[in-house]
């Protein structure tokens, strides 16, 4: 059955996107953040979205040292996910308090974090007002995986490996069995086409036919 909800459960609709830490440096203070806000926006150059409200600390982190850093945790991190996005970096150093293992990223100052398969160093390229939130757009500077968890796409081989996805308020998944879809080959696709094409004319000759009856019938009732 169903039934109505309220327009801002549109983004949950939307829900299941891997979470991404999003780990600043500005000044010597560091941060992070989680994030879902965040979507690949072109391929050349290589470009990600990712939308801070301007009210998070991340987000003059972000404005200020025109850097960032995307970390894609796993269930290892799972309820430090959940208390990273609870509490303020304005009040206190997030890295400090959880003792979250670090290391140095290759492109930026922002520090990258252990227990994740995915890092996205980023710089600034443009940011936007849409909304309430900001939209900054990073070009990728450089990138570093986990080769057991990714190799073209996530290969989802061992579940310690798989990236961390966010359902909505405090609740979480990962991902389970790769489907492969069959590729279309040219001959399929021209194979389809044609055949749609032949039942199109079809249809018109039957529709055809059938108002030609009706002509037909009406002349000779009133003849």
């Amino acid at each position: 059955m169903r039934h109505s909800l309220n327009d801002l459960d549109a983004r949950r609709l939307l829900g299941g996107s891997p979470v991404a830490l999003v780990s600043t440096s500005w000044h010597g203070a560091q941060n992070v953040m989680p994030a879902v806000f965040v979507t690949p926006l072109s391929i050349d150059p290589p470009l990600i979205g990712v939308a801070v409200h301007p009210a998070r600390h991340t987000h003059d982190m972000i404005k200020y040292s025109e850097e960032f850093a995307l970390n894609i945790p796993t269930r290892e991190l799972l309820h430090h996910v959940q208390y990273l996005g609870s509490v303020s970096g304005t009040e206190l150093s997030k890295l400090e308090l959880t003792k979250l293992p670090t290391f140095r990223a290759r492109r930026i100052e922002a520090p990258l974090l252990e227990g994740c398969v995915g890092w996205i160093e980023c710089g600034v390229h443009d940011a936007y007002r849409v909304g309430d939130h900001t939209l900054f757009v990073g070009k990728v500077a450089a990138v570093q995986v986990e080769k057991d968890a990714f190799d073209e796409t996530w290969l989802l081989t061992d579940p310690e490996e798989r990236p961390l996805h966010y359902l909505g308020i405090n609740r979480y998944a990962i991902l389970g069995d790769t489907m492969e879809a069959r590729i279309p080959q040219p001959a399929d696709i021209k194979r389809d086409v044609e055949a749609g094409a032949a039942e199109l004319i079809d249809e018109a000759e039957a529709a055809e036919r059938r108002e030609r009856e009706e002509q037909e019938k009406d002349r000779k009732s009133r003849g």
